[in-house]
């Protein structure tokens, strides 16, 4: 097998054994978001990550602005105001106006204009990731991913390419932060990630130059996760490509779920994730309707929360949702 992409960091940036998994402080959950025009897709996000626990921990302990020069926007500063704000504030509501005042550096948003959470919580985590790296200049794509953001949303896939003339395989490596699932006749969460791990025959009958063959050959890619993340982000792509319209489909997904046979290495021991976050939207089609979301708090209750209500719920309402965008840790 001829393998590219998994070269070992010159400089590890956030060393692992400084991730806190579990909640360094139990408390009451924190505080609702006031929607600021059409920003219900901006709180969810923000909200499914002042809940995850080892994001929150670095992020409360000033880690990062202690020691940040950043002139002007810092998504990280950002993030780790907001986290304190809604975290420690007696109100019950309260307004992310430093996100909304910086949305262009973070992406295309606008406050007045719907927009998509997947697309948000990409953009928020690459602007945390640029803020992370900003200072350290002349790192290689290794050491880039092990910053907390990578250390925590990160893993990797390996693409399995084999060539159907010699059989020779040839393995890719490419670093993620979240996985974006098909969902069309997929029933459940499973179903979905047993069709990521399917092997498909690439376009093109002859796509790939098989290096052994030296020439153009057909081939069959087949994805898998090779390094587990310690939070796995999976987005419940709901958008059909072709017609453009929202896929309502009911998709279960447990409230406990073991990587291990999704991974390139399935005879391990079992790898058991459980579920903390839930973004959901309602709607008929994907440019309008309304996002929110369900949270499990540092009192290992869950919430209902949706813009400016915080509310208690139970697993099972949890569970039986149109998930959109679902967060596990491990």
């Amino acid at each position: 097998v001829i393998g590219k992409g998994m070269t070992p960091p010159q400089r590890i940036l956030l060393p692992p054994e400084k991730i806190c998994m579990d909640w360094r402080q139990k408390r009451r959950p924190g505080a609702g978001l006031y929607n600021l025009g059409s920003t219900c897709y901006l709180n969810v996000v923000l909200q499914c990550l002042t809940y995850t626990p080892p994001l929150a921990n670095y992020l409360l302990s000033h880690q990062h602005s202690r020691f940040c020069h950043q002139q002007g926007f810092c998504m990280m500063c950002i993030m780790e105001a907001h986290v304190r704000k809604v975290l420690y504030s007696s109100a019950s509501a309260i307004r992310p106006r430093a996100v909304i005042r910086d949305l262009k550096f973070i992406g295309e948003f606008k406050p007045d204009m719907p927009g998509d959470a997947y697309e948000f919580l990409r953009c928020t985590l690459n602007a945390m990731q640029k803020a992370c790296l900003s200072g350290s200049s002349d790192l290689d794509v290794s050491s880039q991913e092990t910053t907390i953001i990578h250390q925590i949303f990160g893993g990797f896939l390996r693409s399995r390419v084999t060539c159907l003339s010699c059989q020779t395989a040839s393995d890719f490596y490419k670093a993620f932060l979240d996985v974006l699932l098909k969902i069309k006749g997929a029933s459940s969460l499973t179903t979905a990630l047993e069709d990521f791990v399917t092997p498909k025959q690439m376009d093109g009958r002859k796509s790939f130059k098989c290096s052994k063959c030296r020439k153009k050959v057909g081939a069959s890619k087949r994805v898998t996760v090779h390094h587990a993340p310690r939070v796995l982000t999976v987005c419940l792509g709901r958008a059909d490509d072709q017609t453009c319209r929202k896929i309502s489909q009911v998709v279960e997904y447990p409230e406990y779920l073991d990587l291990r046979p999704y991974m390139s290495d399935t005879a391990g021991e079992a790898l058991p994730y459980s579920l903390y976050a839930v973004v959901v939207h309602s709607g008929h089609t994907c440019l309008g309707g309304h996002f929110f979301c369900y949270t499990k708090a540092s009192n290992e209750q869950w919430y209902k929360m949706n813009d400016v209500s915080v509310e208690s719920c139970g697993i099972h309402t949890v569970l039986g949702q149109q998930a959109y965008l679902l967060f596990y840790a491990r």
